[in-house]
């Protein structure tokens, strides 16, 4: 019965595979033809959330947790950050660095998917214990899984290690950029901005004499029209700056008008008891 039980599907356990199992592979072929390499790195982590929850579903609730913390959580950040500091665009990735390695690429992956289609194939024509005995053997799934990664599989387990460390010099070694030439002195800056005739102090903070203090709305002068110098160049250039200084006028207008009345009537007040 226990044999039949570990072959056997439930309804529910059916539904959840096919309906992540798609999603898996749909991001799977993300994470390869994706032009960007953030959209990729995107599309293999929801693919790596989608291996945990089946882990955690068969019962392999540390492996599960380890697949979240470890590679989404860490690896997948590693990626990340590597590809924001680098500076990884589309176009960098249609050029070849390293002469045939798109070949190198394709007999790697038939190599994988050869390897892969030999696992299932042995796993679905030999008969297999089952988790729950796996687990009891050792008196657990974590104790099961220690003694496999420092015993059998420690060798393994260093070089991933020593693979990840030489992963986080790298992203180090190729954002670390040389200085050339000596920086220029907070003078040196000053003399140069009076030479080129441009602003002269520090540019104002965005949102100053505004009803809003946003990065996105200029601040107002004196006189109520907007000082575009107040938002950041990048946003300046991309169009998007909120106008509030029709609004900043109007009530600038409504408070000038509110004062005149007021003078009127202390005006007239000191006339009267005159």
């Amino acid at each position: 019965m226990s044999n039949l039980a570990a072959y056997a599907t439930s309804s529910g356990e059916a539904f959840q595979f096919w309906v992540l199992g798609i999603v898996a592979v749909i991001g799977a072929l993300g994470t390869i033809l994706m032009r960007r390499a953030v959209h990729s790195a995107l599309c293999l982590a929801g693919t790596m959330i989608i291996l945990a929850v089946f882990y955690l579903a068969n019962g392999a609730y540390f492996l599960g947790i380890v697949q979240i913390v470890v590679y989404t959580g860490a690896i997948m950040m590693l990626f990340l950050f590597v590809v924001m500091l680098v500076g990884v665009t589309a176009a960098d990735s249609l050029k070849e660095t390293i002469k045939g390695q798109r070949w190198w690429a394709v007999a790697c992956g038939l190599g994988f998917g050869i390897l892969l289609a030999a696992g299932i194939g042995n796993a679905s024509l030999k008969e297999f214990a089952g988790l729950g005995a796996a687990n009891s053997a050792h008196g657990g799934n974590v104790e099961g899984l220690a003694a496999l990664i420092f015993t059998k599989y420690v060798f393994a387990f260093e070089i991933t290690g020593a693979l990840l460390i030489t992963a986080a010099v790298g992203a180090m070694v190729l954002t670390h950029r040389e200085r050339t030439e000596r920086a220029a002195t907070q003078r040196e800056l000053a003399e140069q901005r009076v030479r080129e005739g441009k602003h002269l102090p520090p540019l104002p903070a965005p949102g100053v004499y505004a009803r809003h203090n946003a990065v996105d709305i200029a601040g107002l002068l004196p006189d109520g029209t907007p000082a575009e110098l107040t938002v950041m160049q990048t946003l300046r250039k991309r169009g998007q700056i909120r106008d509030v200084s029709t609004e900043a006028l109007a009530d600038l207008k409504a408070l000038e008008q509110r004062s005149e009345e007021r003078l009127g009537r202390d005006r007239d007040e000191e006339e009267a008891t005159r």
